[in-house]
């Protein structure tokens, strides 16, 4: 397995402060997520076991759990497979992250101080800096961290941890059309940012409305163009 090296992937074998059957779990998890492994890759396991470092048991069992929480297909006579994403499913998440994110900008605007202000802000720096360098992974890390730091600013800790439930799948569904969003995504935060810095609850959640039904369109319509492939998508089989 040869999955290029970025700066928030397993560059190998795997450091042991964890249960192994976690950290394995957690490994092939952010392996899925970031799309270095994509929807439809045969998993085996061997190699898996072979590249973490470990025996085939945990692997064994973590594609188990992750096969429970549809991250993977377990096919009977074929092996395991990555799960290749539904056209519905992910409308059905997206509408649900739009939700939870508009009424977190609202709550936002009345909640955040200075400093999480600030804090959006530099991430918001971060993904366009990403962005102009056609940084496809900096730019899902960056989104990823502006969008769970808007929530949090909400200060409904309920609404926070209920958005933590879906960011995985959030940056699952993204990866794929950071590139085609590029500049015009931060752009958008930017306006929130702002609204939320006035303290105009209506207008930042109006934004931020528009903003996920954006993403939501252009995943919908991103379809197979070579173009949006992840930087750092493995060029062959397992």
């Amino acid at each position: 397995m040869s999955p290029q090296s970025t700066d928030h992937r397993p560059a190998g074998r795997l450091r042991r402060p964890v249960p192994l059957r976690e950290a394995v779990y957690e490994s092939l998890l952010d392996l899925i997520t970031t799309r270095a492994l994509p929807p439809g890759r045969h998993l085996v396991e061997t190699e898996l076991a072979e590249y973490l470092g470990v025996s085939r048991q945990p692997v064994r069992e973590a594609l188990q759990r992750l096969s429970n929480e549809a991250w993977v297909e377990l096919r009977p006579g074929y092996g395991a497979f990555v799960h290749t994403p539904t056209e519905s499913e992910a409308d059905q998440l997206l509408a649900v992250r739009a939700l939870l994110e508009t009424e977190s900008a609202r709550l936002a605007a009345r909640h955040a101080g200075p400093e999480d202000v600030a804090r959006l802000r530099a991430l918001c720096r971060d993904g366009a800096r990403a962005a102009a360098r056609d940084g496809v992974d900096g730019a899902v890390t960056a989104n990823a961290g502006f969008h769970r730091a808007l929530t949090e600013a909400s200060g409904n800790g309920v609404l926070a941890e209920l958005a933590a439930r879906v960011d995985r799948r959030v940056r699952w569904y993204y990866a794929p059309i950071a590139r085609r969003r590029g500049a015009a995504s931060w752009d958008e935060h930017a306006g929130i940012i702002d609204a939320i810095e006035a303290g105009d609850g209506a207008l930042a959640a109006r934004l931020m409305g528009e903003h996920t039904e954006r993403t939501r369109r252009a995943y919908r319509d991103h379809g197979e163009d070579p173009a949006d492939r992840e930087e750092g998508e493995p060029s062959r089989a397992l």
